[in-house]
């Protein structure tokens, strides 16, 4: 037997799969069963209290759910894992397992546009204090965390605008004033990034974009220590935000690819934000892998690769917007990422949709912008598409 370490690629096709395999099936099974039975009664008693591996409810656990979990653990390099429903259950069922109120959050203003509606609406009601701070300004965060906090929470790359954090700065920050250290890393994956190696406390992800990457199943998961895993695992059994088996099983099928996929993604990516620079009618493109982003060289050291996410924002506003999406031919115009066909849409409808106007622009998100998820189609027939799309906006504006 080998020690050798296995590659991601080779993780996202077998990891955590052998352990649930039944009767000679190549492929981990659907197990839709709510209840499981015992004869003897104290092995019953010790599954339940989790003395003994095994199932007891499908509240609590299920077979072909932990196969998931098991391979987002071993992508991530974690010591556990537990799911949700959807990604957002996973953060709020995360956040409210850890804090009380009187407690303090630091977090930044260009978080998902839900994670930013329970920092500016729902935990200020528990009489939780929020300070939010302008992303990327590592040494405004740093002064924040001095103030007191329970936990410091990240995003990185941003959700819609791709900004940057430093993230192993920010964690030696965090743990120097004693707070727990969480991150979203659903733009990154953990095929382009690992926020455990930086010294992140918990990871956890949006499964529904990237990871399963067919638009086909909702899902969300949490990665990090037996011990603080295990906390937010209880809290979520309770509260019963459980992860459908169905959903498990496309999550896994879609995970086989992962390492292909974000690798075209990111691919992709890096060649339509150069087109789009080349663009007049383009203000502003927004990537990790251009040199002109502002936090780059950041982006190029903690990550193996920029991902498959990048937006623009156009002359005209939404009136561009208007007359540029509908004439894509090779884009789906919806409210989701990371799938294997490009998808686009501006933030107002998309990751922001939550947010008035006003408070879009305090996130310095323009009316104008268009968030773009790139699939894994021929890139040169992506871009001759937005060309031609290009072109009759442009007709249309006499540009």
């Amino acid at each position: 037997m080998t020690n050798k370490r296995i590659h991601q690629s080779t993780q996202a096709v077998w990891g955590g799969e052998k352990d649930y395999l039944a009767h000679g099936a190549s492929q981990v099974p659907v197990v839709l069963s709510v209840a499981y039975t015992y004869d003897d009664m104290d092995e019953w008693y010790d599954v339940a209290i989790g003395k003994k591996k095994g199932h007891i409810y499908g509240r609590n656990t299920n077979p072909t759910v932990q196969a998931f979990e098991d391979k987002v653990k071993l992508l991530e390099g974690a010591e556990a894992a537990t799911s949700f429903s959807t990604g957002m259950a996973a953060i709020s069922n995360t956040l409210a397992t850890f804090l009380v109120p009187g407690d303090r959050i630091v977090s930044i203003k260009d978080t998902y546009g839900g994670t930013n509606k329970i920092f500016t609406e729902f935990l200020p009601r528990q009489q939780i204090d929020v300070a939010l701070v302008d992303t990327g300004d590592h040494e405004a965060i740093e002064a924040e965390l001095k103030k007191g906090c329970k936990i410091l929470y990240l995003e990185t790359p941003t959700n819609p605008t791709v900004k940057i954090t430093d993230i192993a700065r920010m964690a030696k920050a965090g743990h120097e004033v004693g707070a727990l250290v969480i991150i979203d890393n659903t733009f990154g994956t953990p095929i382009n990034q690992n926020p455990l190696e930086d010294g992140v406390d918990l990871v956890l992800h949006s499964a529904t974009k990237f990871l399963g990457g067919h638009a086909d199943a909702l899902g969300g998961v949490l990665v990090g220590s037996h011990e603080l895993v295990e906390q937010v695992y209880h809290y979520r059994e309770i509260n019963g935000a459980t992860m459908d088996p169905m959903a498990a099983y496309l999550l896994l099928r879609g995970m086989k690819t992962l390492h292909l996929r974000i690798r075209e993604q990111s691919k992709n990516a890096m060649a339509l934000a150069k087109f789009l620079q080349t663009k007049e009618i383009v203000e502003d493109v927004f990537y990790p892998g251009l040199e002109t982003h502002p936090n780059h060289d950041i982006a190029k050291r903690q990550m193996k690769g920029f991902g498959g996410m990048l937006s623009f924002s156009v002359k005209g506003g939404v009136d561009t917007v208007r007359d540029l999406l509908p004439k894509l031919q090779y884009a789906n115009r919806a409210a989701n990422l990371g799938a294997v066909e490009t998808t686009v849409g501006p933030a107002r409808t998309t990751s922001h949709v939550e947010c008035t106007p006003e408070e879009r622009a305090a996130m310095g998100i323009p009316e104008g912008l268009i968030r773009v998820s790139c699939g894994i189609e021929e890139i040169e027939d992506i871009i001759n598409d937005f060309e031609q799309a290009f072109q009759h906006v442009e007709t249309v504006m006499n540009v």
